[in-house]
């Protein structure tokens, strides 16, 4: 019976399907803000989900002794009096029946009174939270994480709203006889025993909560999931070898991008220098001809093997070269390898 009301409270209130209805009035008081809920999945053919509550909150589960700082604030929410009817032959009837145990004998539906009053409202201040756990690590030796994280389909999740009643509540359950101009016509004045049943609770009962799920990392970090976009779980290692294989490759990927980046630009380099080479007149540009420079050499004679030209031949394509000059010296190598037309002009113009 207090399942159905509260599935009902919950499907006319709305929220945009985020809060969930407290299954039991056993345990209403285990759904408090801050409180650890298991959100499983039933099976492939029930799209919806099962929380199932647990004894700790999200403070048991992390490391340290430090209290959670994060505030809750509370506010009436509205005056919630409901009446419904129920077929007997719908599954909701079927259940409330089974749950109740009320007498339907001759009879075709149920009526359904709820009477929760003022209820409230009562959440976590979430920006406050964020910036808290951003410094706070899970203890993974705690049993309920290590029965959590054995299982792939249970989600740890953390109550971050919960709706109370205020006062003393009622709900009354009615079997009877659907009439066509009133809402129940009964079979006879003296109302058969057992078609008509109630239950009374105390005030500050928890009716319906809503959760953020909990994405917990290999090294203790987690985050909430404040949308319904991000999933909660665990960082399994397979997921995070994957991780790290995609920032490698996205590391190798920017690092080859600079180095074709900085060939492309030597490249543009050199063919400016030459393409300024051949421009001007040769009296302007062969420095090796004019007096005290330095002589080009054939390396070939000197038992020097042809090697790539150390001005033109760093680029996409290795120009080698037999020419050099022994008066230049790089990297401790006493000769320097240049084409004889036009690098040996250029290097020494450079030098010079």
């Amino acid at each position: 019976m207090f399942a159905a009301a509260t599935k009902s409270f919950v499907k006319q209130v709305g929220d945009g399907g985020r809060l969930v209805p407290v299954p039991s009035l056993s345990e209403a008081d285990k759904y408090q803000p801050l409180s650890l809920v298991v959100k499983k999945k039933r099976c492939f053919l029930f799209p919806r989900y099962k929380f199932t509550s647990t004894p700790f909150t999200l403070k048991d589960i992390l490391l340290g002794d430090r209290e959670i700082s994060a505030g809750i604030s509370s506010y009436q929410l509205l005056n919630y009096e409901d009446e419904s009817d129920v077929s007997l032959y719908g599954r909701r009837g079927n259940h409330i029946v089974n749950d109740v145990g009320i007498n339907v004998a001759g009879s075709d539906s149920i009526a359904v009174k709820a009477s929760f009053g003022v209820v409230t409202k009562h959440e976590v201040e979430v920006s406050t939270l964020l910036k808290e756990i951003t410094t706070r690590k899970i203890n993974f030796d705690h049993s309920l994480i290590r029965q959590s994280r054995s299982s792939r389909k249970a989600v740890l999740c953390v109550v971050m709203e919960s709706i109370r009643t205020t006062r003393q509540c009622s709900l009354s359950v009615h079997a009877g006889i659907r009439g066509e101009a009133m809402r129940f016509h009964f079979m006879d004045e003296q109302n058969p025993k057992g078609r008509d049943k109630a239950i009374v609770f105390p005030a500050h009962t928890t009716i319906a909560f809503s959760v953020f799920e909990l994405f917990i990392y290999l090294d203790g970090a987690f985050d909430l999931c404040v949308t319904s976009v991000s999933k909660g779980g665990f960082e399994r290692e397979e997921m995070a070898t994957f991780a790290l294989l995609y920032r490698l490759r996205n590391i190798l990927f920017e690092r080859n991008r600079r180095v074709m980046d900085v060939i492309s630009r030597s490249q543009l380099y050199l063919d400016d220098l030459f393409s300024d080479y051949y421009d001007k007149p040769l009296s302007m540009t062969d420095i090796s001809l004019k007096e005290g420079t330095h002589i080009r050499v054939n390396l070939l004679n000197h038992n020097i093997p042809k090697g790539p030209c150390i001005l033109c031949g760093m680029g996409n394509f290795k120009r080698e070269t037999v020419y050099g000059c022994f008066q230049c010296s790089v990297d401790g190598q006493k000769y320097v390898r240049l084409h004889a037309v036009p690098c040996f002009d250029i290097w020494h113009k450079r030098m010079k």
